[in-house]
C-alpha cells in the first residue's frame, strides 16, 4: 500500500512525539527541593510493590529539608523510568526509602547495577531490605533481606563504630522506638556499625549478632543502610536525621565513571 509522502512525514513526527513525551512524563514525576541549578544532587525512591509504609511522605519531606540545609538538591519520585542511565548520572547518590516488592524490570536493574559499578552511592532506609528478592545483586549491594519483625516498642543499638559518617554523633546506646527487623540472608561482608540488642526488647530473632546499621564497597560503588525509619517521627527526630544525612555523606560519588560499568544495558 503506498503512503503519501506527507501522511508518512507525520508519522514519523507522531512517534517522535510518542516517544519524547513518555521521557517527560517519567521527568515530570519528580519532585524537587531545589528550583536552581544545583551540582549537588540525590534521588530519592520510595515505589513500593507489597507493604507501603505510611512515614514515606514524612521521609520525603525530611530528606528535601535536609538537602535544602546542607546544599545539595533532592528529586523525589516512584517512577521507575527514573532508572536510565542518562538520568541516574546526575546524581550523587540514590536513596531507596522504604521501597518494598520487584519495582525494577530487568532494564531498570542493569542501569542501576551500571551506576553502582561507575563509582555511585546507594543509602538504604528501612524497608530497603524489603526490596527486591530475586534480585541477588540487590542482596548484595543492600546487605541484607527483612524476615520478620515483632511490635514496635523501644529498644537500644549498641554502636560500634563511632568514627564513621553516620555513627560519629550517636550516643554508645542509642535508645529509640521504631520498628525493629529481623534480617535473613545476612551479607558476610557487611561492615556492621550498630548491632541491635535483643535483650532490650522482645522478639529478635537474629541473636547477639543483630547487625542493624552497616556499610559496604561493593562493585565499585560504595552502599550504607539503616534499620531505622519506621515511623513518622523518625523523621522529626534531629539526631535520626543527622544519621541520615552521615549515610548519604559516606557513599557520596563525587565523580562517576562509566567506563567502569561492567553490565551491559
Amino acid at each position: 500500500m503506498h503512503i503519501p509522502e506527507r501522511s508518512r512525514v507525520g508519522l514519523l513526527f507522531l512517534c517522535t512525539f510518542l516517544f519524547s513525551l513518555s521521557f517527560s512524563q517519567a521527568q515530570s514525576t519528580l519532585s524537587s527541593s531545589s528550583k536552581k541549578a544545583v551540582n549537588k544532587r540525590i534521588l530519592v525512591f520510595s515505589k513500593t510493590a507489597g507493604f507501603r509504609h505510611a512515614s514515606i511522605p514524612a521521609g520525603k519531606r525530611a530528606l528535601m529539608k535536609l538537602g535544602d540545609e546542607n546544599g545539595f538538591a533532592v528529586d523525589t519520585t516512584e517512577n521507575a523510568d527514573a532508572f536510565q542511565e542518562d538520568n541516574l548520572k546526575k546524581y550523587n547518590v540514590v536513596v531507596f526509602l522504604s521501597t518494598t516488592g520487584n519495582i525494577l524490570d530487568a532494564a531498570q536493574q542493569a542501569a542501576f547495577e551500571r551506576y553502582i559499578q561507575s563509582g555511585g552511592g546507594y543509602v538504604g532506609i528501612h524497608a530497603a531490605a524489603d526490596t527486591e528478592y530475586d534480585w541477588p545483586w540487590y542482596n548484595q549491594l543492600v546487605g541484607a533481606y527483612f524476615m520478620s519483625h515483632p511490635k514496635q516498642q523501644n529498644a537500644e543499638i549498641e554502636i560500634l563504630n563511632h568514627k564513621h559518617p553516620a555513627t560519629k554523633m550517636l550516643p554508645k546506646r542509642w535508645k529509640r522506638y521504631d520498628e525493629w527487623y529481623n534480617y535473613k540472608s545476612i551479607v558476610p561482608e557487611i561492615k556492621v556499625l550498630g548491632n541491635l540488642d535483643e535483650k532490650t526488647y522482645e522478639g529478635g530473632k537474629n541473636g547477639e549478632n543483630h547487625p542493624f546499621i552497616w556499610h559496604r564497597d561493593f562493585d565499585g560503588g560504595k552502599s550504607f543502610y539503616t534499620g531505622g525509619g519506621h515511623t513518622d517521627e523518625s523523621y522529626s527526630d534531629s539526631l535520626f536525621m543527622q544519621h541520615i544525612l552521615g549515610g548519604i555523606q559516606s557513599v557520596w560519588a563525587s565523580k562517576l565513571n562509566y567506563k567502569k560499568a561492567k553490565t551491559q544495558l
